[in-house]
């Protein structure tokens, strides 16, 4: 029995087109810098909001109309939901999907029954990769939502609770690992602290570290060779999280010798708490050889919590693929909708809705930062910036050959710095809107 009856598989038909269930930008063969759309894009749409979302929030109950849930936490219902997420992916187009452990299965009173039911649901998932073709981008453990996680998990005060948590993880991973997940995700969600004066910071660091060396050595017992990914976020729901932003989440790996067996998956509701752009969060993981996989959704500027809404922003979207691209792509990770549909949008068409127009928007990014790359509009400009790097005594601060002395001996003859070059800002704002305008 279909879940959306009413619903085609979603086509492309180009800019000009009025269907709202059409794609006007998403191309998934057309070609961009030599690699399909849909291998740019890597698209993958979330199990937890799409399908465990209920509209519900600290003000008002549930709205969403689903007529494929029953509303039970059975294994059958938790089943016939898997069945109609991928008739979703499917007309969507999506060549991913991605999952909690406990977004996909009820957990039960033990860890055996949670385990248990969550292989009843894994068999379910694996038919319907089998038969789609639709492939698992990661998965992951909620280590958030149960009491049991109240002050943490890695990083709890309480050893059981560590022990929970790598029993969890060990299942999701085999999981995952039978699913042909490519990438796994830790998330940190209470991996922080709500006051300092009752927590030993040191302690939860190294117990994390801990927790992250104990998966790298499952990983390779069991043959998992996907990509392990951190997601950064400052804040929410505890007062600190460990895994602030890709700075903090980088110098933890550094220090506790992970740095080699992790990536980082950026959002941009996440990087905007921080502090940042998703463009300065990418920019500054790519640098360093960590961008692993994005978080795609945006924020509210006016409200100053994770609200989790579809991107649909151009300028958003080009900044993110222009970066993307500059890093070399994104490798086994995805443009992941980590997105949710308002609570007033609350029939099942608004999900298509939702995941068409935010399609749409990164593809237009894409060609949009493409063309751009193509015309060296940016680089161009960058370039003259930095052209006193290019030779002479730029080149020798950057290949290490003088030191303060000399640089002090070079000042006192000259006397003065040399005329700056303008940073163009405003030129560079047009630019990007021409840009817009062309594609």
């Amino acid at each position: 029995m279909s879940a959306f009856p009413d619903v085609p598989t979603i086509q492309y038909e180009g800019p000009q087109s009025d269907n709202p269930l059409a794609f006007r930008w998403y191309n998934p063969s057309e070609i961009i810098e030599g690699k399909t759309m849909r291998d740019h894009l890597r698209f993958s749409i979330v199990y937890w909001h799409t399908f465990r979302g209920t509209g519900s929030d600290p003000f008002g109950s549930a709205t969403a109309v689903r007529p494929w849930d029953d509303g039970t936490e059975s294994v059958e219902n938790a089943q016939n939901r898997a069945r109609a997420a991928f008739e979703l992916f499917e007309k969507l187009q999506a060549p991913y999907y991605a999952f909690h452990d406990r977004d996909v299965a009820p957990e039960g009173a033990t860890l055996a029954e949670s385990n248990k039911n969550l292989d009843a649901v894994a068999d379910v998932l694996e038919e319907e990769q089998a038969r789609s073709g639709v492939k698992l981008l990661w998965g992951t453990a909620n280590m958030f939502s149960n009491p049991r996680f109240m002050h943490g998990a890695a990083t709890s005060c309480n050893a059981d609770v560590f022990a929970y948590a790598s029993a969890q993880v060990k299942k999701a991973m085999e999981v995952t690992l039978r699913l042909g997940g490519e990438n796994y995700v830790f998330w940190g969600g209470r991996e922080g602290y709500q006051n300092l004066y009752n927590t030993d910071m040191k302690r939860e660091l190294d117990h994390l570290a801990r927790f992250f060396h104990m998966a790298v050595d499952y990983a390779k017992e069991i043959g998992f060779e996907g990509q392990f990914l951190i997601e950064p976020k400052p804040k929410e729901p505890t007062k600190h999280q460990y895994d602030s932003d890709a700075a903090a989440c980088l110098n933890f790996l550094r220090a506790y010798g992970l740095l080699d067996h992790f990536k980082l998956n950026l959002e941009t509701n996440h990087a905007t708490l921080a502090g940042h752009t998703m463009m300065h969060e990418i920019d500054y993981a790519g640098g360093q050889g960590a961008l692993g996989s994005i978080d795609a959704n945006t924020g509210d500027m006016l409200l100053g919590w994770d609200t989790d809404q579809f991107a649909t922003d151009y300028y958003l979207t080009t900044q993110t693929m222009y970066y993307i691209m500059k890093h070399g792509g994104i490798g086994s990770g995805g443009v992941n909708f980590d997105a949710k549909v308002r609570r007033e949008s609350f029939e099942p068409i608004d999900l298509f809705h939702a995941h068409i127009g935010s399609m749409d928007a990164f593809a237009k990014g894409l060609k949009v930062a493409a063309a751009i790359r193509a015309d060296q509009g940016i680089g161009n400009l960058i370039t003259e910036r930095y052209k006193s790097w290019d030779q002479g005594l730029g080149a020798k601060i950057e290949a290490g050959s003088v030191g303060f002395a000399e640089l002090e001996t070079y000042m006192l003859e000259k006397g003065e710095v040399d005329s700056n070059v303008s940073g163009r800002q405003e030129l560079l704002e047009n630019l990007v809107n021409r840009y817009l305008d062309r594609v």
